[in-house]
């Protein structure tokens, strides 16, 4: 039987005052992917009273982990958890910066807030195949080439940060594909890792808990192989026309809005294309 107190909770992090964008989930004290610096107010919330110990970054991307650096000048003594690949963008982000400039231009402020560096010293670099305490490490790249993936033992909750996907309010399953280092082939075999954990339920920041888990690696895998398809006949226009229509189709306006908040169809589309070029032939 679960222990009530280890049970995963979601703080929604109401990015850009929008629910049901960006979760970061809590497992005692423990975070998993803190998200953006633009929402750190709404996380804080819940964290000065009973400071974490760990920040578990699933991937260094902004929606996922840009509060790191804040949250580790706030509470000194919080380590990091993140892939090898990943870690010299947390200790020195301006590359990681530079690139998300030039996708976001003038809107960084607005949608990301602040990204401090995090000092080496606070930082666990991982592998994969680690045993942290009640939580076990996957390597699992496909959506990024530094994500990881942590199974809580206590619960039997897999956190998959964007690995297993895009799903609100109970809705479709989106493959979120943004550049630059999308990689079909690594994700199909991350999600037979992710399966082959037997979880109980799956954990996602974009966003909540599913527990139809054979049902929804199954739709991931479905939609992986659709929107390559998708993406190699259409252009960007009627490649979003089509992922918003799939979505209109289970969502309500409310739930649709947070997916094109959570997974912008024009970025899905540039990391396929990106990926389609590298892998022609």
């Amino acid at each position: 039987m679960t222990d009530q107190a280890s049970e995963p909770e979601i703080v929604d992090l109401l990015h850009l005052g929008r629910p049901m964008v960006i979760g970061a989930w809590r497992v005692e004290d423990v975070v998993v992917d803190p998200g953006p610096g633009s929402c750190l107010g709404q996380l804080l919330r819940r964290l000065e009273s009973d400071p974490p110990r760990v920040l578990a970054l699933t991937h260094i991307h902004l929606d996922h982990a840009g509060a790191t650096g804040a949250i580790v000048q706030r509470f000194p003594d919080v380590e990091v958890w993140v892939h090898e690949l990943g870690a010299p963008h947390l200790i020195d982000p301006s590359r990681l910066m530079a690139s998300a400039t030039r996708l976001y231009g003038a809107q960084m402020p607005r949608l990301w807030g602040e990204v401090l560096p995090v000092p080496a010293d606070r930082l666990r670099v991982l592998k994969g195949g680690e045993k942290l305490g009640a939580f076990r490490v996957a390597y699992t790249p496909g959506h990024a080439s530094h994500h990881v993936s942590y199974l809580h033992e206590p619960s039997g909750r897999a956190f998959t940060g964007d690995v297993t996907g895009v799903r609100i309010d109970d809705g479709c399953v989106l493959a979120p594909t943004p550049p630059p280092d999308i990689d079909i082939e690594a994700w199909r075999a991350s999600l037979d890792t992710i399966e082959a954990w037997r979880p109980s339920s799956l954990a996602l920041t974009h966003f909540g808990g599913y527990d139809d888990v054979a049902g929804h690696l199954g739709a991931i895998r479905e939609r992986l192989e659709q929107v390559a398809g998708i993406a190699r006949d259409l252009d960007e226009a009627a490649f979003a026309s089509s992922i918003r229509a799939l979505v209109a189709a289970s969502s309500t306006p409310e739930a649709a809005a947070a997916y094109e908040q959570a997974s912008p169809p024009g970025q899905s589309f540039h990391g396929l294309r990106r990926y389609l070029r590298e892998h022609a032939g």
